[in-house]
C-alpha cells in the first residue's frame, strides 16, 4: 500500500534519513553530494531549513510501511513557475507506483497553487528518471542547467505545462 505524507520542518529526522539514502544509493543523480550533508553540514538548524523554504511542498511515501521515496516542489525566480526537486525512489520501491505517486503530488500542490508550470532538472544518462518524467507529461526543454559534481555531465531541464495560459 502506498501512503503519501506531506512533511513539516518537524519531520527534519525523516526527511535527513531520506535525504542521507538518496545521496548515498544515486550519487550520479543529485547536484548535491553526500559529503555536503555530512560532518558540519550535518545539523538540525540545516535539515528544518530545507523543509522550511517558503511557499514550498515537501513529501515522502511510504510503501508497505518503509520509507520509499521523497520529493519536493519549490518556487523559483520566476513568476508562476515551481520547480520539481529532490526526487528519489529507494531501489526496493522502484517500479511500484512510487515515482508516479511524488511526481503527481507535487504536480497537484502546483496546480493548487494556481502554478502554470513545473519544471525539473534531471542528470544526463539518468533514463529510468527522464523515463517517468516523460510519462508524467514532461517534455524535455532543449536547456540544460547546471554541470554535476562529476564536472562532466549536466542538468536536462523538463518541463510540464500546467495552465494553457503560459507565455515565453
Amino acid at each position: 500500500m502506498i501512503e503519501l505524507r506531506t512533511l513539516t520542518p518537524e519531520d527534519w529526522a525523516i526527511w535527513r534519513e531520506l535525504r542521507l539514502a538518496a545521496l548515498a544509493e544515486a550519487p550520479y543523480a543529485f547536484g548535491s553530494q553526500l559529503a555536503g550533508w555530512q560532518g558540519e553540514g550535518d545539523r538540525e538548524e540545516r535539515w528544518r531549513a530545507r523543509l522550511s523554504i517558503p511557499n514550498s511542498y515537501n513529501a515522502l511515501v511510504v510503501l508497505d510501511g518503509e520509507l520509499a521515496g521523497m520529493a519536493s516542489g519549490v518556487p523559483t525566480s520566476e513568476e508562476n513557475v515551481v520547480e520539481l526537486i529532490s526526487m528519489w525512489v529507494a531501489p526496493a520501491a522502484r517500479g511500484r507506483g512510487v515515482g508516479d505517486e511524488l511526481v503527481q503530488a507535487v504536480e497537484r500542490w502546483a496546480r493548487q497553487a494556481g502554478t502554470e508550470a513545473l519544471r525539473l532538472a534531471v542528470a544526463e544518462g539518468n533514463e529510468a528518471a527522464i523515463e517517468l518524467y516523460q510519462q508524467n507529461g514532461f517534455a524535455d526543454t532543449g536547456k540544460f542547467g547546471d554541470t554535476m559534481p562529476d564536472g562532466v555531465r549536466r542538468e536536462h531541464l523538463m518541463e510540464k505545462v500546467l495552465s494553457a495560459t503560459l507565455h515565453g
